[in-house]
């Protein structure tokens, strides 16, 4: 990859209309404080409002603003990698176009990578606008993820952070589907540190990740990191298997050594009900690593290209290595 700038910000959007032109001007003041060269890369996951019309005005106004503009909604984790795919700085950062996490704070990353570190991510030390169920959920996630997986993934941590370019070309480098940036992150290694930020409640809209989107990465997190509930589900139906054995044993004595046999379906209905309902719990664990194996197999890209604006054929042709393989490993088609 060449390098066509010293910072990268990618910044993944969808139906951000309200705030996007305020993004730009925060980022933009910031990253003229820096004296560098710099690039801003949107990425409009298939906002259905006027959040890609914004930044195509915003883009014949400032080449220093890039847009990838998806074929179809693919997913916040797909958008920011497509950011990723799509940068040339020799630092990248991610930001979501909220401003939940404060763009000022990329000043203090620069100069922690200054210092050698090669990920610089922003830690939270308290978060204005959250339900205490949000606040809870969250807390617990980190926290069992961390004893689930051998990778240690900072708590209280999101995707808000910047990498240095060999960190992000080893993450563009991964091309599996079910996507968990800060724990891939985390898995690359390399030297890390954290700046801590109070982290804002949205400048407007509504969230992006509601719980359903928040129980689905939080499956992605645990399957792409960890085996353990494969583990944990074998010695669960070891378990259930042992104890259910043990009690026919216990159903045979009464029934022909005793008088003493348990008339009624009560027992049998809330044993079977049970053991039926943790069965279909393990078969369920086994058909989340199925289901993403299978996706995994079909080989389809992660995500299509609409559309690119603002980047030069040459940035193109060199932003993955083989510029006739992008396709297959899942770049996707510009237009």
């Amino acid at each position: 990859m060449q390098k066509s700038c010293f910072l990268s910000v990618v910044v993944p959007m969808y139906n951000e209309e309200e705030v996007i032109e305020v993004t730009y001007r925060r980022l933009k003041a910031v990253l003229d404080q820096l004296g560098e060269t710099y690039e801003i890369v949107f990425v409009n996951d298939g906002s259905r409002d006027r959040t890609a019309d914004i930044v195509r005005r915003l883009c014949a106004a400032d080449r220093s603003v890039k847009l990838v503009e998806f074929s179809r909604n693919f997913g916040h984790q797909i958008a920011v990698t497509a950011g990723m795919d799509h940068s040339g700085g020799r630092t990248v950062v991610l930001i979501d176009a909220d401003l939940q996490d404060p763009p000022e704070l990329i000043a203090d990353m620069v100069a922690r990578w200054r210092e050698g570190y090669d990920v610089v991510y922003g830690k939270r030390i308290e978060r204005k606008g959250e339900s205490w169920f949000k606040k809870l959920t969250a807390s617990m996630f980190y926290r069992l993820l961390r004893s689930m997986t051998s990778v240690n993934i900072p708590v209280d941590t999101g995707d808000f952070r910047l990498m240095d370019r060999k960190v992000c070309d080893a993450l563009t480098s991964m091309r599996e589907r079910s996507r968990f940036i800060r724990g891939m992150v985390s898995w690359a290694g390399f030297k890390q540190t954290s700046v801590d930020y109070v982290r804002e409640e949205r400048f407007a809209g509504e969230t992006k990740y509601p719980l359903r989107k928040m129980i689905r990465l939080s499956l992605d997190a645990m399957t792409s990191f960890s085996t353990k509930p494969l583990k944990i589900a074998s010695v669960l139906g070891f378990v259930l298997s042992a104890v259910g054995f043990v009690y026919l044993f216990v159903v045979l004595y009464q029934h022909f050594f005793t008088e003493s046999t348990t008339q009624g379906w009560t027992s049998l209905i809330a044993i079977s009900l049970l053991f039926h309902g943790i069965t279909l719990s393990l078969l369920g664990v086994l058909g989340e690593y199925i289901g993403r194996t299978y996706e995994e197999a079909k080989g389809r890209p992660l995500y299509l290209v609409a559309e690119a604006i603002n980047f030069s054929e040459e940035a193109e042709a060199s932003r993955l290595p083989g510029h006739r393989d992008a396709e297959k490993i899942g770049v996707g088609t510009l237009i």
